[in-house]
């Protein structure tokens, strides 16, 4: 291996049982870069995109950046890319751990898998090379059983497993990696499913070897000294990625009871980081290479929700199995992400469901009977527990909600689509964009639905990080207002796409400077880029995915915020406050170069090299 890259990419026919290598040329490498952005590229060279997702011929894409396996902190992550069986449209989840490296290190730069085995199976990768092994020992088992059978033999292994909720094709259905690490959103652990593929090993003994060693050495030890002098990488370290609940209540940016209320200090304090690590925290755990440490490792040791020690849940989880449903009861949250975890379930999206399935309960539309006799009233968490296995097995009601919130209330009918809040059909992320209107436009404008995390403007607008060596940034970006975030959104898309192509973890890049980030990846590539090119690279990387939308209908008709988003709420630190969506959209089309139905202009399809797609979209 050089410069960053392994050379090769495995191709894994499961319909013909077949495995082989292919390659990239170094141009597409330097282009595209890696991870999602060069499986997007693939998708669009390779596939039709009228696949339908659970069908053989949609691709499941595992991809690594040139940065991965490095040794430079927060490159453990990689990308698990697929068309959605949730909304139809690009679908990646990026993922921490340690299967990344160990991908990198086993000769390989990414994973395509095509096609269907006749029965369960599962691939293991070594150096250099793979085969199909038989799986029906694993089948029906749950993530923590299945892991624990494949590290039996070699504890060293690093793997990705699907549960029941994979097997059973729930479209909000998850990829475990080791436990304590999901590709969560999207559905594609249903991709998986549909393959009869239940796990992928791997284990690599060779090196990332990187285009200049002293170079690297020098900007690795800058982002140490960097990550140890943040304020937000300690924060994260003692108080994990819930440090984010008690200040995001205070500015509105935690929803409550479906996003219909503002302030639940109660709830808050009880769910924050400071009370887990109060009560149930054992240990900090870290993905591969980072020193920040912000995983939770807790254990319930009584009570209705006991839990044995294992992975805990972070802020999205607190968010979506608290507040959202009335919960002011940490351990019941826990009990549900270890069920999810065990299912294989993205927490997000099946806490929305459940949600929206609650405020149904409460107005009638959804009855008892229909729930086979859990009464599903706010706060009740042992229903909630209950309807979790439901939803993984599909059974009763747990069917419909396992087609994910916005399929359900469609089903269901009615106005019931009025209480999910969604874009382009995946289900938001724990923040309100009342509270922070940049995060209504990044919703809006993300290429896989609703999303906080292909952007850095989370970050930007809540004054975590600010970068202005890259962009220019006004010193108070007031969260309630519309002015300005069309830039803001802009620019942070363009620099925080890049982490899922390079891939780095966002709250490393959060601690350290660009110009750090920059040094480690030419020092690793030897791609000789400055600031302006490695933006370019965020541009093409957004401008791609979109036009890969466009190309399945995704106009400017889906660039909305939901009914409800658009409802001001009454209490709570978002108060009256409602995105102006006209002005967002407006000024954001200019600045990104679309077109008034929301295509990329072909002069900026031109000027980014997207001449295949161009042509595709303007024939």
């Amino acid at each position: 291996m050089a410069g960053g890259y392994a050379g090769k990419f495995l191709l894994v026919n499961l319909s013909r049982k077949e495995c082989r290598d292919f390659t990239i040329g170094s141009e597409d490498l330097k282009k595209y870069i890696g991870g999602s952005c060069l499986a997007a590229k693939i998708f669009l060279d390779r596939y039709p995109l009228t696949v339908d997702p659970l069908s053989p011929e949609n691709p499941l894409m595992i991809m690594a950046g040139p940065m991965v396996g490095s040794g430079f902190p927060g490159t453990s992550r990689f990308s698990i890319c697929a068309k959605s069986p949730q909304t139809g449209i690009w679908a990646e989840s990026a993922c921490g751990g340690t299967f990344g490296p160990d991908l990198k290190r086993a000769g390989y730069d990414g994973i395509v898998i095509e096609g269907k085995a006749d029965s369960p199976v599962y691939l293991s990768v070594g150096d250099s090379h793979a085969e199909l092994l038989d799986a029906s020992h694993l089948w029906g088992k749950d993530v923590y059983e299945a892991t624990d059978i494949l590290k039996s033999k070699e504890k060293s292994l690093k793997v990705l497993v699907i549960g029941p909720a994979g097997e059973n094709l729930v479209r909000i259905a998850a990829i475990g990696n080791d436990k304590g690490h999901f590709s969560g959103r999207a559905g594609l652990g249903a991709v998986m499913g549909s393959k009869n593929l239940k796990a992928i090993q791997v284990r690599g003994t060779g090196k990332v070897e990187k285009f200049d060693e002293e170079k690297f050495k020098s900007a690795q030890k800058a982002a140490m000294q960097e990550i140890k002098e943040s304020a937000l990488a300690e924060g994260l370290h003692l108080m994990g990625s819930d440090a984010n609940m008690d200040l995001g209540m205070v500015t509105g940016d935690v929803p409550v009871k479906n996003w219909t209320s503002g302030g639940a200090y109660d709830l808050s304090n009880n769910l924050s980081g400071p009370t887990m690590r109060e009560k149930y925290l054992t240990k900090a755990h870290a993905c591969a290479n980072c020193p920040i440490a912000c995983k939770r490792v807790v254990k319930v040791d009584d009570g209705a929700y006991r839990s044995d020690e294992g992975p805990g849940p972070e802020y999205e989880t607190c968010a979506v199995f608290g507040t959202m449903l009335m919960n002011g009861d940490l351990s019941a949250v826990i009990k549900a992400n270890e069920l999810c975890n065990r299912y294989g379930m993205d927490t997000i999206s099946c806490g929305s469901a459940i949600a929206l399935a609650m405020e149904l309960y409460e107005k009638g539309r959804v009855t008892k009977e229909q729930l086979d006799g859990l009464e599903l009233t706010w706060g009740n968490m042992d229903a909630v527990i209950a309807l979790v296995k439901k939803i993984a097995f599909r059974e009763g009601f747990g069917d419909i909600l396992a087609e994910g919130a916005v399929k359900a209330a469609t089903q269901i009918g009615g106005d019931a689509i009025d209480a999910v809040v969604h874009v382009k059909g995946l289900e938001a992320p724990m923040h309100d964009p009342r509270g922070f209107h940049g995060m209504g436009l990044a919703y809006m404008m993300s290429n896989r639905g609703a999303c906080h995390l292909q952007h850095f403007t989370l970050a930007t607008e809540q004054g975590m990080a600010s970068w202005p060596e890259l962009f220019d940034m006004k010193d108070d970006y007031q969260g309630t207002t519309s002015e300005g975030k069309a830039a803001l959104v802009f620019n942070s898309e363009n620099y925080g796409i890049l982490a899922n192509s390079l891939a780095i973890c966002h709250y490393v890049a959060y601690s350290i400077k660009p110009e750090t980030l920059l040094a480690a990846f030419n020092a690793v590539t030897g791609s000789g880029f400055g600031f302006d090119e490695l933006l370019r690279s965020g541009m093409r990387d957004w401008t791609l995915k979109r036009g890969f939308n466009n190309l399945l209908g995704v106009s400017k008709k889906d660039d909305v915020l939901p009914k409800r988003i658009m409802t001001a709420l009454e209490d709570g630190g978002a108060a009256g406050s409602i995105p102006d969506v006209n002005l967002l959209i407006s000024e954001y089309y200019a600045i990104r170069g679309l077109d008034e139905r929301g295509f990329p202009r072909q002069e900026k399809l031109v000027d980014l090299g997207l001449h295949e797609l161009n042509d595709r979209l303007y024939q």
